[in-house]
């Protein structure tokens, strides 16, 4: 059978996603689905957002994926004493010639790792809106534009942690992927403790990638076909957010506050053509929409104080919704 052009692009830029994985492997043991999702907000420029417990290696993830290719790599260490200029910058007046430079924050880089980003106060995460959305920072009366790849990758404790403050809605909407970072299993964990603690250096990671493969990548990822009624699948899951009863799915009534805004169905639709672009598919199925959205959805459905009452969590009511919505 001969092989369309656009499942060759896949299968030559799906060896470089391959080199990325492998050479965060070097120092990252397990995680598998953590590194996948990175990657998917690699190849579709949207920022993720990786919540664990201290200890479980997001930021030697993140640090890891940057170093593997040759892109600027910013490194945020967000605490309770920030003002937004240590994250977008600012302007410095000097006196002898009566004028404002501007001196640019860490924001101005390609990949920035926000690093247990809910410790600041809101005002710095105000500073991350615009950035995040527009790809862009204002300095006094100047905007600037971001060059690309652009992506936050951002790491946070769960908010039942000390010292940590919740994140605005707007805020968390800007993320594509919210990433609930676990344990890892017994036997990985004693990989880790043989790798970490055995006394051998660890190895330096390799630079396998470049930020043009990267948005060459993406544009193949924008060409990967999806099917209407995939799209329409896609439209429904988000829909069912707002309105349960509507879409056919019971027993949920009174729990949903809020639902997902059409952006979780733009992320949604995304992240089915990157996963389908991983598994080296030039089309979308809809295991593709079903294994991403509750990292899509999680952060963008807001409980009832009476759903939270009686202990429900976001992921329940997802996976209730993804067992209900009818599928093509």
């Amino acid at each position: 059978m001969s092989t369309t052009p656009i499942e060759e692009q896949i299968s030559r830029y799906c060896q470089t996603c391959t080199k990325l994985v492998s050479e965060v492997g070097q120092v990252l043991v397990g995680q598998e689905g953590m590194v996948s999702r990175l990657l998917i907000g690699l190849l579709t420029g949207g920022h993720v957002l990786l919540e664990g417990v201290p200890g479980l290696a997001k930021t030697l993830a993140v640090r890891s994926l940057a170093q593997a290719i040759r892109t600027g790599f910013s490194r945020i260490q967000f605490t309770p004493d920030m003002l937004p200029a240590d994250v977008v910058g600012t302007e410095i007046f000097n006196p002898k010639e009566a004028t404002y430079s501007v001196k640019k924050g860490p924001v101005f880089s390609n990949l920035i790792l926000a690093d247990e980003i809910n410790r600041a106060p809101a005002k710095v995460q105000a500073a991350l809106l615009e950035a995040m959305q527009e790809r862009q920072a204002t300095i006094g009366k100047e905007t600037y534009r971001f060059e690309e790849p652009f992506l936050v990758l951002a790491t946070q404790n769960p908010i039942e942690q000390e010292g940590t403050y919740p994140l605005p809605e707007a805020q968390v909407d800007r993320f594509m992927l919210k990433v609930l970072v676990k344990y890892p299993a017994r036997d990985e964990e004693r990989k880790i403790v043989d790798r970490m603690a055995g006394g051998k250096p660890i190895p330096e990671i390799q630079r396998v990638a470049t930020p043009e493969d990267i948005l060459e990548a993406r544009q193949v990822v924008d060409r990967i076909w999806v099917d209407d009624k995939v799209r329409d699948y896609v439209v429904d899951l988000v829909r069912a957010t707002r309105d349960p009863a509507e879409s056919g799915v019971s027993g949920l009534e009174g729990m949903i506050d809020i639902g997902a805004s059409p952006r979780a169905s733009i992320y949604l639709m995304k992240a089915g053509k990157a996963h389908a672009f991983l598994q080296g598919r030039g089309y979308v199925t809809p295991h593709d929409v079903k294994t991403l959205a509750p990292d899509v959805l999680r952060h963008r459905v807001i409980l009832t104080y009476e759903a939270e009452a009686e202990g429900k969590t976001a992921d329940e009511l997802i996976r209730r919704i993804l067992d209900n919505v009818p599928v093509p």
